[in-house]
C-alpha cells in the first residue's frame, strides 16, 4: 500500500520503518469518516480513542484529523455530552456488547438529546477533545482557518465541557463525576472493585461477551465484574441517562478524567484566542478546577492523587496510573509534582526501570500484568506521563519513556497493552491510539537535539 503523506518528515531508516508502519495501521483503520481503534475487537468509533487518533494523524493528514473530531462531535448530544461510542449502522449487532440495540440511544435518551439519526451508547469517557482539536490546528494552522476548523468545533467542546462541570458535578465541588468504571477510560481497573461490590450483577445469559471472540479471557475482564457493568448500564440506561436527580450505584470523581478536563479547558482558551472569543472564563475555570482537583483527590500519604468514591464516601485506596497523570495540569503546587515524581519513580510504578509505568500500582495484591486495566501498561497514559514530565522539567526521565516507548511499539505491532516488566503485546494489535501516539512521539527529536520545544503548558506542541 502506498501512503501518501501530507508532512513527511526526515527519520533515520528505523524511525521511517516505525512510521510507516504506524501510518499502515491508521489507514487500514480509517473507514471513511473515521477511524476504528481495531478492526474486530472494537469495530465502531470511540471517543477518547479518536481524540488520540486526530493527535497521530495530523502528522500523516491534517485534513483527516480534523475530519476524525468532526464525525465525533455529529454524534454529540443535545446536553452536550459526547459519547463514548458512535455505532457504524453497517457492523452487524453480535460485532460488539454492548450493541446499538442494547443502548436504544435515539429512543431511551431521546430525553437527554440524543441525536435521532445516529446511534451511540449512553455514557462518555476522558475529554480529551480540546487538547487534540489545538494540536490539530497547529500542525498546520492556515489549513485550518481556511476549513473554519476551530469555530466549528468551538460550540461543541463548550457544550461538552458544560455538561461534565454541570450535571456531571454530583458531588458538588465543581469536579466531573463518572457513573460507569467504563467511562473513565481505565474501565477493569482495581479502583473500582470496592465500588463494584455494591452493584448486584446482570444475570448470566442475559447478554453474550463478544470481546472473549477477539481477546484472551485471561487477558479481559472477568465475567462477575462484565456481569457488574452490564447491571450498571442497563441502569442507567432506564433512568433515560439521567445525572442529576437520579439514583447511581456507582459515581467516582477520577483524577486523569479531571486532568484532562483541566487541561483541555487550558485548550479551549487557546481556540478562544484564536477566533476571537473571551478566553478569560475558561482560563478562570481551569484554575478552579485546578484548586477543586487538589482539595477534594490529593492524598498526602500517598503521594499521588486517588478516586473519590461518591456513594460510599471518602478517598479510594486503591494506586493506579490515573493518580499520576495530574502531571499534565499546569501550575501545581511544587511539593504535590515532587511527591507525584518520588511516587513515580518508586517501586510502585518505577519510572525509569521497567519498559512503561504500570496501570496499577506494582506492589499491591491486585497487580496482574496481563489483565485489562490491571497492571499493564499503555501508551496513551505512558504518552501523557511523557508529557507531564517534560513540562516539569524532568526531562531526562521523559525522553527515556519516550524511548522505551517507541522500542515497545515497534516490537508489539502496536498492541493494545504490554507487559510492563516486559514490553510484550496484550490485547488486540495494530491499534489505533498505539500507532498515533507513536507517530506524535516520532514526530518530536529527543531534547538534546531539540531546543525549539514551546513551553506553553496550555498545548504541549512541539515545534
Amino acid at each position: 500500500m502506498t501512503l501518501l503523506l501530507e508532512t513527511p518528515v526526515p527519520a533515520a531508516v528505523d524511525d521511517l520503518t516505525l512510521r510507516r508502519g504506524a501510518a499502515r495501521v491508521l489507514f487500514t483503520n480509517w473507514t471513511g469518516g473515521s477511524t476504528v481503534p481495531s478492526r474486530g475487537l472494537y469495530p465502531h468509533q470511540w471517543s477518547w480513542d479518536s481524540a488520540f487518533i486526530a493527535i497521530g494523524l495530523r502528522h500523516l493528514s491534517v485534513r483527516r484529523a480534523q475530519r476524525e473530531l468532526e464525525t465525533l462531535v455529529g454524534a454529540q448530544w443535545a446536553d452536550g455530552r459526547i459519547p463514548h461510542i458512535v455505532f457504524n449502522p453497517a457492523v452487524p449487532l453480535d460485532a460488539y456488547f454492548p450493541s446499538p440495540d442494547f443502548w436504544r440511544s435515539s429512543r431511551d435518551g431521546a430525553a437527554a438529546g440524543a441525536p435521532a439519526g445516529i446511534e451511540t451508547s449512553g455514557i462518555v469517557q476522558p475529554p480529551v477533545h480540546a487538547l487534540a482539536a489545538w494540536l490539530v490546528h497547529q500542525a498546520d494552522p492556515e489549513a485550518s482557518r481556511r476549513r473554519g476548523f476551530l469555530p466549528r468545533m468551538y460550540g461543541h467542546l463548550v457544550a461538552w465541557h458544560d455538561y461534565l462541570t454541570g450535571p456531571r458535578n454530583l458531588g458538588g465541588g465543581g469536579l466531573a463525576a463518572m457513573v460507569h468504571p467504563w467511562e473513565p477510560g481505565m474501565d477493569n481497573s482495581p479502583c473500582w472493585d470496592g465500588p463494584l461490590q455494591r452493584v448486584e450483577p446482570a444475570a448470566t445469559g442475559s447478554y453474550r461477551r463478544a470481546d472473549l471472540d477477539h481477546g484472551q479471557p485471561a487477558e479481559r475482564p472477568t465475567d462477575l465484574d462484565y456481569g457488574r457493568y452490564v447491571r450498571l448500564a442497563t441502569d442507567y440506561r432506564d433512568s433515560g441517562y439521567a445525572d442529576k436527580g437520579s439514583r447511581h450505584a456507582f459515581a467516582v470523581e477520577d483524577p486523569c478524567v479531571n486532568a484532562l478536563l483541566i487541561l483541555s479547558e487550558h485548550a479551549l482558551a487557546r481556540i478562544a484566542a484564536e477566533i476571537g472569543a473571551d478566553p478569560v472564563p475558561h482560563e478562570h475555570r481551569a484554575a478552579r478546577l485546578t484548586e477543586e482537583l487538589v482539595k477534594r483527590l490529593w492524598s498526602p500519604g500517598d503521594g499521588m492523587f486517588l478516586c473519590r468514591d461518591l456513594v460510599g464516601g471518602g478517598l479510594l485506596a486503591e494506586r493506579s496510573i490515573a493518580g499520576l497523570l495530574p502531571l499534565i495540569v499546569p501550575g501545581l503546587p511544587q511539593d504535590l509534582v515532587d511527591a507525584l515524581i518520588r511516587t513515580a519513580t518508586g517501586p510502585g510504578f518505577r519510572l525509569g526501570e521497567i519498559p512503561m509505568v504500570p496501570s496499577y500500582d506494582i506492589t499491591r495484591p491486585a497487580f496482574d500484568p496481563s489483565r485489562y486495566w490491571r497492571g499493564p501498561a499503555w501508551f496513551n497514559t505512558n504518552w501523557l506521563l511523557e508529557r507531564g514530565l517534560r513540562q516539569y522539567g524532568q526531562v531526562s526521565a521523559a525522553d527515556r519513556l519516550r524511548t522505551s516507548m517507541l522500542a515497545a511499539a515497534g516490537a508489539c505491532d502496536f498492541a493494545e497493552y504490554v507487559d510492563p516488566f516486559t514490553a510484550q503485546a496484550r490485547g488486540t494489535r495494530d491499534f489505533g491510539w498505539t500507532a498515533a501516539l507513536t507517530l506524535d512521539l516520532l514526530a518530536s527529536a529527543p531534547s538534546a537535539g531539540n531546543s525549539s520545544r514551546t513551553t506553553d503548558p496550555s498545548n504541549g506542541a512541539r515545534t
